[in-house]
């Protein structure tokens, strides 16, 4: 047995309490954030305030998982963040039981210690994403994918497939975990599991994901279709430069260390079955996206999925190599610590008089002050055209008793908002609220209350509010 794949119950056990330290830390810290929700964030939130098997742009889990979570404590960020920590742990604990199938027991200890400090992973604790649940199935459909592979068994293919299933219902990008997958089988003998643990696995995830097939359908595919408009192949455009940035974009995500020591284990492909195995299922993604970023530009986390396996291998580099262990886990284990504080000074930490977090600052004030005054003028029903005013005004506002509609739609609605949250036909006046002081097209009786200039945080600029009849919108009402 080779050295790596020895015994080490101490890594083991050290490794359990980094992830439930490092967990305790970041839950420790949260109550005392000053950082107001981004308009993610608060969007995900007001999803879950009615379930549904999909919404406008995202599939509904991370809609689930935040209604559970605040059904459970109340409406507090606490609660709306409280469970991606816990979700993070989870998915390290479950990188370390891949890494001990495969390669031992210090090997995966050092692996799910990494995973939990990763620079992403830090981040993500503190903001609410869709990659945080996807990558935990990602990671227990690998999990199972590698015990397939050592024996057959019905019911870790029921596992895999449901993971999978699960996983697209977090986000379509789990959708590389089958394309994966299928390419490690073809060229890895260790990865071909039997025909039969094969079906039941596509079986399982296509039950478990068809409710939000359904949903699409009888939706216009409006999730699909906002999705393909993220990724703007209008005119093809070849940004080499755009791909360089998601490149550099890699290297912040999980260190640029263990990122290089991944690029470093890939030329281990040839010589060793399990690192071709999961470069196999690192690399689909990859360079999937890279095509986007040639073609159009790509966030550095469109290629999350494609990091488990990264990590396995960047550690298997690093374990040989003492000092640039040390080096990756000081650089990634100092952000995993800094980052929690940083977010308690999110409304005060200043570069250069600007603030350091001010796409976290701001938009409450806003929504709290159109609050204010459409109390004083009387006015009940509140409207606003923009998706960063409308998932702040219906979080902030939530208990001030008025109602938060968008302008009804012109053709395909544009958010989540305009499609479930139109302003209906009635008598009387409603208060717009616009960034950049704009009435309502075509609208000749809307009357300026008030504007006012945000001059920090998220949104910087010109707020305009209006008394505005709703018949310039249902001018045949009636």
């Amino acid at each position: 047995m080779p050295k790596s794949a020895q015994p080490d119950a101490r890594a083991v056990a050290l490794c359990l309490a980094g992830i439930a330290a490092i967990t305790l830390w970041r839950l420790a810290l949260l109550p005392f954030s000053t950082a107001e929700l981004f308009v993610d964030e608060a969007q995900y939130w007001f999803w879950g305030q009615t379930l549904d098997w999909g919404y406008y742009s995202k599939p509904p889990l991370i809609a689930w998982i935040l209604r559970a979570a605040t059904d459970l404590g109340g409406n507090s960020p606490f609660w709306i963040h409280a469970p991606l920590a816990l979700i993070h742990a989870g998915t390290a604990l479950l990188l370390l039981a891949t890494g001990r199938r495969l390669f031992g027991d210090r090997v995966g200890a050092l692996a799910g210690l990494a995973f939990a400090t990763l620079p992403a992973v830090s981040l993500a604790c503190l903001l609410v994403s869709t990659d945080t649940p996807m990558l935990f199935f990602f990671a227990l459909a690998l999990y199972a994918f590698v015990r397939l592979g050592q024996r057959a068994s019905a019911g870790w293919a029921l596992v895999m497939g449901v993971a999978v299933g699960l996983g697209l219902l977090a986000k379509y990008a789990m959708i590389y975990f089958p394309v994966s997958a299928l390419i490690a089988a073809l060229f890895v003998r260790q990865a071909r599991i039997g025909w039969r643990d094969a079906g039941i696995a596509v079986v399982a995830g296509l039950v478990t994901v068809s409710p939000n097939i359904f949903w699409n359908l009888s939706h216009d595919l409006t999730t699909l279709h906002h999705t393909a408009d993220n990724a703007d192949w209008h005119g093809v455009r070849l940004e080499f430069g755009k791909l360089l940035e998601f490149w550099g974009g890699q290297f912040a995500v999980s260190g640029p260390v263990l990122f290089g020591a991944f690029l470093v284990g890939l030329g281990g492909i040839g010589r060793d079955w399990r690192i071709r195995f999961l470069a196999l299922m690192a690399l689909p993604a990859l360079a999937i996206v890279s095509v986007q970023a040639i073609l159009s530009g790509a966030n550095a986390n469109w290629a999350a999925a494609g990091h488990l396996g990264a990590v396995l291998i960047g550690i298997t580099v690093l374990a040989a190599r003492p000092r640039w262990l040390t080096a990756s886990f000081a650089i990634n284990g100092f952000l995993a610590l800094a980052l929690p504080v940083s977010v308690i000074f999110a409304d005060s930490w200043r570069m250069g008089g600007n603030l350091v977090m001010a796409r976290y600052i701001g938009m409450g004030a806003i929504s709290t002050r159109a609050e204010a005054i459409a109390k004083r003028e009387g006015l009940g029903v509140l409207v606003s055209p923009s998706r960063v005013l409308l998932a702040d005004e219906f979080w902030t506002l939530r208990d001030s008793g008025l109602e938060i509609y968008a302008p009804p739609p012109e053709g395909f609605p544009d958010s989540h908002y305009a499609q479930t949250h139109p302003l209906p036909p009635g008598p009387g006046e409603v208060l717009y609220v616009s960034r950049k002081a704009r009435p309502p097209k075509g609208c000749p009786d809307a009357r300026p209350i008030e504007t006012w200039e945000a001059t920090e945080g998220f949104f910087v600029g010109e707020i305009g509010a209006f008394r505005v009849p709703r018949s310039c919108w249902f001018p045949d009402a009636g």
